[in-house]
């Protein structure tokens, strides 16, 4: 979304990070750029003490990759290297007071600025939404008493094929582009670009993808969900929802996700090394849920959990596979195991056809 936001500014930038083309790989290249848009993992800011960004946002902090950092400090500790020397402003989500903590520890450069987005009115220094208009009360002459209009919420991925079941954009997707917007307005970039941009972004295949409707149930391909924070801004989405999970855990545990999420399921297909340890969680705080295990590990798991999903399904609801866990035992990496999620709902809909 940053990408495209400083593209439809004008100026020369491009996404590289931990999402396909390296930093270094940019920086030593050939290419001459205005800007470049970074998203880097935990693990790579662990290794890179001395980088410096512009600005930078920290869009959530929840547990994850816990087997890897060994406690949810030392993974809070590397994320918050982000913000790190900025120079002029440290995006946090003022819905999780933890980003912003991870602000107020930062070693900043002076009259760095701190900067919150919130899916609520924003008060001043913040970015936020007000009857359905993305605006900006940080970047403005007066921001005790300004707001600039940015966007719609409806411009966010309007180019995209979300597809009629798939709604309006997900409350975290909406999110993410107010913490964009307030990265691209922190450089200088004119609100119409922050509207041109959102437009023409096209997300990346397997977050929150919608991919067909088969008998009146919308299947929606969230196969980057890879642990429980992601996973649960997924469900929040929808609602009924037949809910296609597992994987690998990370040590990560469940019954958080599962309490704040059980009255969303009409049911559950589990599959994967730590199934076990959702279907407990289900067993806890949504007993009237009913739920599938799949011990198979095969080609075809996916395909048996797309049709257990099916049989669980009524008119209305939605199969969202958001996995909660990576995907490593069964697939060589969350986009194969979207893809395999989709080629079956695609055989399951030539079938019915």
């Amino acid at each position: 979304m940053l990408a495209s936001i400083l593209t439809a500014a004008g100026l020369k930038t491009a996404a590289v990070g931990n999402i396909g083309v390296s930093l270094l790989d940019a920086v030593l290249g050939g290419e001459e750029y205005d800007v470049l848009a970074v998203e880097l993992s935990s693990y790579q800011l662990h290794w890179a003490p001395s980088l410096r960004a512009h600005s930078a946002a920290v869009l959530n902090l929840a547990p994850d990759h816990l087997d890897w950092h060994g406690s949810m400090e030392a993974y809070a500790a590397d994320k918050g290297r982000v913000y790190e020397g900025n120079t002029v402003a440290c995006v946090y989500n003022a819905a999780d007071p933890a980003t912003e903590a991870l602000v107020r520890e930062a070693d900043v450069v002076e009259g760095c600025r701190a900067v919150g987005f919130t899916l609520g009115t924003p008060g001043p220094s913040q970015f936020g939404v007000v009857d359905g208009i993305l605006v900006d009360r940080a970047f403005v002459e007066n921001r005790q008493k300004q707001a600039q209009e940015l966007a719609e919420v409806s411009d966010i991925g309007a180019s995209s094929s979300r597809g009629a079941g798939a709604g309006p954009p997900a409350p975290h997707n909406i999110a993410n582009a107010l913490a964009a917007a307030a990265l691209a307005r922190a450089f200088g970039v004119p609100a119409a670009a922050v509207r041109d941009g959102l437009r023409a972004f096209r997300p990346d295949p397997h977050r929150i993808e919608y991919v067909d409707d088969v008998d009146g149930v919308a299947y929606v391909d969230d196969s980057k969900a890879t642990n429980t924070h992601a996973a649960e801004a997924s469900l929040a989405a929808y609602e009924p929802i037949v809910w296609i999970a597992g994987g690998l855990a990370k040590g990560a545990t469940f019954d958080e996700l599962v309490g704040r999420s059980a009255k969303r399921l009409r049911g559950a297909v589990l599959m994967g090394a730590d199934r076990a340890l959702i279907a407990e969680a289900l067993a806890r705080h949504a007993p009237e849920v009913p739920v599938v295990g799949l011990d198979r590990t095969d080609t075809g798991a996916m395909s048996a959990a797309v049709r257990e999903a099916a049989r669980l399904a009524r008119p209305g609801d939605t199969v969202l596979l958001a996995p909660a866990c990576a995907s490593m035992d069964m697939f060589a990496n969350y986009n194969k195991r979207g893809e395999a999620f989709a080629d079956a709902v695609r055989a399951l809909a030539a079938e019915r056809a």
